[in-house]
């Protein structure tokens, strides 16, 4: 578990239970580069990225497991996200870009729940629950460290993709994801912080989109800064 300068007690709950080894970290970090420190420290021969406001049912991870041995040509699995109310996350999609994402916007309730009940082999999965085998993690590099928070799992999943590896959204296992909770208490910093992550992806996939997109954000008055 690598806690990510929290203060609520948490890590000392953490560390008081069998077998799990904590990293605490003095300041937040951000997700990727938090990551990619818990990657590091560990030995599996598969790495489970997972958030903290996620529920796990029992035996779910070693479905996603099981799937992955069945499939030598996956490098990545991710399960279907649910929220508290059984409502379907669209938690994958095609690489983000400024068609894709007006796609990805419109997508209607019955659209979500029709996905979201099919096997893909999307762009990417959400980093929310990640399954990746180590040797894929490894050879791209681990997470890109300039994102903080947001769109570094598509970014991860565009790299491994370009090694000629699939991703693959299993809808057969389920993973509760109580969405938010940690950017409830700052709504405006993880606007910013998304907005940040934002830019920085279209500069590194698409830089001649970046002027539109800052032009576009700064007309719907987004700040992009602190």
């Amino acid at each position: 578990v690598v806690d990510n300068g929290s203060s609520d007690g948490s890590a000392d709950a953490a560390a008081r239970t069998p077998g799990v080894q904590v990293i605490c970290n003095r300041d937040n970090l951000g997700f990727a580069r938090a990551t990619n420190i818990g990657i590091r420290a560990s030995q599996g021969t598969n790495l489970l990225l997972l958030n903290s406001d996620t529920v796990v049912p029992s035996g779910a991870i070693e479905r996603l497991l099981d799937i992955l041995d069945l499939h030598p040509d996956v490098a990545v699995v991710g399960p279907r996200l649910i929220d508290a109310a059984g409502k379907a996350e669209l938690s994958f999609g095609g690489m983000i870009g400024p068609l894709n994402e007006l796609r990805q916007q419109w997508r209607s309730r019955t659209d979500i729940d029709r996905l979201t009940r099919q096997a893909q082999y999307p762009d990417w999965v959400s980093g929310a629950c990640l399954l990746v085998r180590r040797a894929d993690a490894t050879a791209v590099g681990l997470l890109d460290e300039r994102y903080f928070m947001y769109t570094e799992d598509v970014d991860f999943c565009a790299a491994i993709r370009a090694r000629h590896r699939r991703i693959l959204f299993a809808p057969e296992v389920e993973i509760v994801h109580v969405r938010g909770r940690s950017a409830a208490s700052a709504r405006e910093a993880t606007r910013v912080a998304y907005r940040r992550s934002h830019i920085a992806f279209y500069e590194k996939h698409h830089p001649r989109w970046v002027p539109l997109l800052k032009l576009y954000l700064r007309l719907k008055g987004e700040r992009t800064s602190n």
